[in-house]
């Protein structure tokens, strides 16, 4: 459903966001164990929610990855899933076709568009503080 990079994105949101709720902040590496993802990558994930202030780094000693207070409440996963991979998640044809709408569409289009308005409805509703505190707490988790 989302791309790759998306997926690391908002894994490494909710990782940072529990940190942040405990007033830590985390390394690339932490990140990058916590979620399973390949260093690099996960890099160039952040780099971008830094870019979008979801994120915030700070470097020497006491640096790291962190959510500022306001931002965890604050930020929903829509912002995480905007940054990364647009809005074609919303828009895109459920065929891949280039052009699907209401006036052409394809096999699909009417039973996607129900579908893509409850995941956009989710995704503005679920905030960081949602899914790290439900991780906080043992409910979800963020690495099998």
């Amino acid at each position: 459903m989302f791309s790759k990079a998306c997926e690391y994105g908002i894994k490494a949101a909710v990782f940072i966001a529990q940190k942040s709720l405990l007033n830590q902040r985390t390394s690339l590496g932490e990140i990058s164990d916590e979620i399973n993802s390949p260093r690099a990558f996960t890099a160039k994930v952040l780099q971008i929610l830094a870019r979008e202030n979801i994120i915030k780094s700070m470097r020497g000693a006491h640096g790291g990855f962190y959510v500022e207070d306001n931002a965890i409440e604050n930020v929903k996963l829509y912002n995480i899933v905007f940054a990364i991979d647009g809005d074609n998640i919303y828009n895109g044809c459920a065929l891949g076709f280039k052009k699907c709408d209401e006036n052409k569409p394809c096999p699909m289009h009417f039973q996607f568009k129900s579908i893509r308005d409850n995941l956009k409805s989710v995704l503005h509703q679920t905030s960081l503080h949602d899914l790290a505190t439900d991780v906080e707490s043992g409910i979800s988790f963020l690495k099998i």
